[in-house]
């Protein structure tokens, strides 16, 4: 079973009293037997929950309230099986706070062409009852993801997934806390932000704490809850250094960030090699194993790079795959095989691994610490996108570029990291240039398990801006768009 089945999206189904008992009857049959159907197939990850036919005003915003409230509640979907007139929406529209999923579909795939009478079509009025419904979302300028298909289809069902996903991630935005385990890299412009706007556009609290609080429960971890950890490690990865005391450091800062954040009900954290304090290493392994629990991270005090990780991890929850933070380190401008190589010091999560793991302790070169250990491994070949969020200072901006995996043939034996290798889409320079015109960060989550879609739903539910760099992509093309965005968002504000 999903993961995601403890979110639950509310089916309600609109009509009106025009049509007699029997059709309401009728409806509500048809509205559970789609809702069973669609809770027992694989591309609809999260739970459906039925309501019987909504037929006026007073129904509408009690089954809106209710929803509002519910805390299981990631989104509505509504679908207009007769015909619901819209003016009787207008105030439980008014008062919607969740997620909305439009569906235009209809019970039966064929028309009868034999037997279609009145009755039939007093009944199955989608065709245009779908369209009164969509008016009142259009004049009320309330945000909506429409889509159009029979229920049974699967292209439609695997939409109606992905929709689900960003709601999920959008229901999970709203209730995260970030630490923050010290400030910002200095000088580095990128990872800054408005965290007061943050907290109002995606619901990330966002909070501070010093190194010394993370210090004093690292000296609080004993023996005990190393070897436990220790003990954790040996079950997922090898161990490829005789430096045991250096990986039980680790283990002893993975066991109080833990606790750090469960304590505090924090989902993602950042570290900072700038300000380690008295902190003998920057956590490296312990920064990997807990992204690989879960928890969204990101270097450099960049905490908009370590929500969005953790977000697409929920979103992503039971996929395969994997999700990581990355960052852009070189080029490979061969024109047979032009690529980019992602990686970080320390810190990359090895669900994207394609192998098992490897522990080694070498020295880091930056931070002044001692030699941390941390996880080495190639990387999965397979499709894969890269995401960012930035502060362009009056809005937010979501970049998505597809890129493609590939399988890792050299070895790097001076380069002891955990490394990706991906072609991007269009191509290396196209991508490279469209990602450096819309201000993409040099840090980002790399994400085997989503696609742009599910993150296009996500961005227009959290009301953001969202680039897509991809095949079609086209510098002029893609330069009007950033100009034309200038300016609708300013309109926006």
């Amino acid at each position: 079973m999903s993961t995601l089945k403890k979110y639950e999206f509310w089916f309600v189904v609109g009509s009106q009293d025009l049509y007699g008992e029997n059709v309401l009857k009728t409806v509500d049959r048809h509205s559970q037997i789609m809702i069973d159907e669609w809770n027992t197939d694989p591309s609809i990850p999260c739970t459906l929950v039925f309501k019987p036919v909504v037929r006026n005003s007073e129904e509408i915003c009690k089954v809106i309230a209710e929803a509002n409230n519910a805390p299981r509640c990631a989104g509505i979907i509504t679908w207009m099986h007769t015909f619901s007139p819209s003016k009787m929406w207008i105030r439980g529209f008014s008062a919607l706070q969740k997620p909305l999923l439009h569906l235009n579909t209809q019970f039966n795939r064929d028309i009868p062409w034999d037997d279609i009478d009145m009755d039939f079509m007093n009944l199955n009025q989608s065709a245009h009852g779908d369209r009164e419904h969509g008016f009142i979302l259009a004049r009320m300028r309330i945000a909506q993801k429409v889509i159009s298909g029979y229920w049974k289809d699967p292209v439609m069902r695997e939409r109606m997934g992905r929709w689900m996903r960003a709601a999920v991630g959008a229901f999970e935005s709203r209730r995260l806390r970030v630490l923050r385990i010290s400030d910002n890299m200095r000088e580095v412009a990128v990872t800054e932000g408005d965290k007061v706007e943050a907290h109002i556009k995606f619901g990330w609290q966002v909070d501070h704490y010093g190194v010394g609080d993370i210090i004093r429960m690292v000296d609080a971890v004993t023996e005990e809850e190393i070897d436990a950890q220790m003990k954790a490690y040996m079950e997922v990865y090898d161990m490829a250094t005789d430096n045991l005391e250096s990986v039980r450091y680790q283990a002893r800062e993975e066991v109080a960030l833990r606790k750090f954040m469960e304590e505090g009900k924090f989902g993602a954290f950042h570290t900072n090699f700038q300000d380690l304090q008295q902190l003998r290493q920057l956590p490296g392994l312990a920064a990997q194993d807990l992204m690989r629990l879960g928890y969204g991270f990101a270097g450099e005090g960049d905490w908009k790079t370590a929500a969005l990780c953790r977000i697409i991890k929920l979103m992503t929850a039971d996929c395969q795959g994997g999700t990581a933070f990355m960052e852009d380190y070189t080029y490979n401008f061969d024109p047979e095989c032009a690529m980019n190589m992602g990686a970080h010091m320390l810190e990359v999560c090895p669900s994207i691994a394609a192998d098992r793991p490897k522990i080694k302790v070498v020295p880091l070169g930056i931070g002044d610490r001692e030699d941390p250990a941390r996880l080495t491994f190639k990387a999965k070949a397979g499709p894969a996108v890269l995401a960012t969020i930035i502060d362009m200072g009056d809005r937010f901006r979501m970049i998505v570029n597809d890129v493609e995996c590939q399988e890792q043939v050299h070895e790097m034996p001076k380069l002891p990291v955990a490394a990706v290798l991906w072609k991007p889409l269009p191509n290396l320079e196209t991508s490279a240039e469209a990602w450096i015109y819309a201000g993409g960060a040099h840090h980002s989550v790399l994400s085997y398990s989503i696609t742009a879609e599910e993150l296009r739903n996500f961005a227009e539910i959290m009301d953001i801006e969202f680039i897509h760099i991809g095949k079609e992509t086209e510098i002029n093309a893609l330069c009007k768009e950033l100009t034309w965005n200038e300016l609708v968002w300013k309109l926006k504000k």
